[in-house]
């Protein structure tokens, strides 16, 4: 089972998201393994206001691996940005869901060495103490 962590503190404060990060952690690991057959080891979330950030190590199968060492890290990142094309529609999906607010924008960003990627999601306002997963959970 991979290694999810609770939202840190914000800029300016402690964050009281740690329930709702933990959620959308295991939902974005899940849909990962779901689509490329393996998720990553380790995925941690921040919840600021109106962003989400999902960051994930360890998420390259071994087939991407030996292609990076083979000096195809160009063809390793479009397959990448692929996948996270075609899972873009289920993972706005799981943050609308958890969060109960709509999503503006999604972004992705991957990097080989380390072996890190970055899901990025721009709600429509921000989430509040209380509100979505946090809400349901109480």
């Amino acid at each position: 089972m991979p290694t999810t962590f609770r939202d840190g503190s914000s800029r300016d404060r402690p964050s009281n998201h740690g329930e709702l990060a933990a959620a959308i952690s295991t939902a974005v690991v899940h849909l990962f393994s779901k689509h490329t057959g393996r998720g990553p080891t380790k995925a941690r979330t921040t919840v600021d206001g109106e962003l989400v950030v999902v960051i994930l190590r360890d998420s390259m199968t071994q087939g991407e691996r030996s292609l990076v060492q083979g000096g195809k890290e160009a063809d390793v990142l479009r397959l990448r940005r692929a996948f996270q094309d075609a899972m873009s529609r289920d993972l706005v999906a799981a943050i609308e869901r958890l969060t109960e607010r709509n999503v503006q924008a999604f972004m992705s960003a991957n990097h080989t060495q380390p072996d890190a990627a970055a899901e990025i999601f721009l709600l429509d306002r921000a989430v509040g103490i209380g509100d979505g997963f946090e809400r349901a959970g109480s």
